[in-house]
């Protein structure tokens, strides 16, 4: 990639940025390429926006990721019985993309703090895989969820809808799906020459999602449609739950608030609200930035809270308040934890 371009625009940026820095607060007057301009600018001079304090919530949680999703994991796929059934497949398919989504966003987000630019082709790489693990989460929680649907209205016919053969190829299908839907979305970018070479050395994913509401047509039709998507997987998840809750509230399982059931429905409601309200943040301040109802910076402060704190929040609190209120894992570890422990205590054998 044209490097020295990139040089030359981060130097006439950096001589003009505190010029234009009353322009970037108030937003409202300029039209399209000026805007463009005015947050290619922040992007190359990240100083003043410190943000080197957003990448504590991406380090904090992949920290908490890497301590219980392994393990969880590791119960699941090393007893025969508990991998075999398929609301566990689909438990560990979701922790997989979450923990891959973790690694991949706080690299990138490491990066950024640390002022290292990224080779254009790497930062595709990068983005096309962060895209890949959403979607897999995304869309393995609304199989969770069909999978949860179906269990308790379909109880007899559950195990001949659901066996293990066809959920290892939902789960095949939901990779490619996740794959699929990104990479259309990545070809399209493509073929418009939307990427923006130094905006991409940079490799924001708050930057660049700025950035594709004020691209071209084409890059603003793949946005929203990604983003109805998004919410039509979300949709699909409030409607199973708000069905179930119905179907079953005369069963008598709702009648105290500390009963399993309740506390369970709350805690997936708990993550399906802090999937939900992420998209739904960024797509109200994307219709504001569009119509210029917010200055821009506004708008990048909202975007790097979204993708740096609330987007990655229900990918550690999944493993807590999902993965764990299965009884089979949380006795497993209790199990492992107390061979752990008696293997410690044991006395030593006394020499002969």
């Amino acid at each position: 990639m044209d490097f020295s371009g990139c040089a030359l625009v981060r130097r006439v940026n950096a001589t003009t940025y505190h010029s234009r820095e009353t322009e970037f607060n108030s937003s409202s007057n300029l039209d399209d390429v000026s805007l463009f301009y005015l947050l290619e600018e922040w992007a190359f001079n990240p100083r003043s926006t410190n943000m080197k304090m957003f990448l504590i919530p991406p380090v904090v949680c992949l920290t908490a990721g890497v301590f219980i999703i392994p393990t969880i994991l590791f119960v699941i796929f090393s007893r025969f019985r508990i991998r075999q059934e398929t609301r566990y497949m689909l438990l560990g398919n979701a922790l997989l993309s979450d923990l891959i989504y973790l690694l991949f966003y706080t690299l990138s987000a490491a990066l950024n703090a640390a002022h290292v630019h990224l080779p254009k082709e790497a930062c595709i790489l990068l983005l096309f895989l962060l895209a890949v693990a959403y979607c897999g989460g995304l869309f393995t929680a609304a199989a969770i969820v069909l999978d949860t649907y179906i269990a308790i209205l379909f109880p007899l016919r559950y195990v001949a809808i659901l066996p293990p053969s066809r959920t290892k190829k939902i789960i095949v299908l939901l990779w490619m799906y996740s794959g699929a839907f990104p990479g259309i979305f990545f070809l399209v970018l493509s073929s418009t020459h939307s990427f923006v070479p130094c905006v991409l050395e940079m490799c924001s994913v708050p930057v660049i999602l700025i950035l594709t509401l004020n691209g071209t047509d084409a890059v603003k039709l793949c946005f929203w449609l990604s983003t109805t998507v998004i919410f039509l997987c979300l949709s699909l998840i409030f409607c199973c739950y708000a069905i179930l809750y119905f179907k079953t509230k005369q069963s008598g399982i709702w009648e105290s608030i500390c009963s399993r059931a309740s506390v369970t429905f709350l805690m997936h409601n708990t993550v399906l609200f802090f999937y939900f309200f992420p998209l739904l943040a960024l797509f109200v301040e994307s219709f504001l930035c569009i119509n210029v109802f917010i200055r821009l910076q506004t708008g990048i402060w909202v975007s790097l809270t979204v993708c740096n704190i609330l987007m990655i929040l229900p990918k550690v609190l999944f493993p807590f308040l999902y993965g764990l209120r299965y009884r089979e894992i949380s006795a497993s570890l209790k199990s492992i934890v107390r061979r752990k422990h008696l293997h410690l205590v044991s006395p030593a054998p006394s020499p002969s």
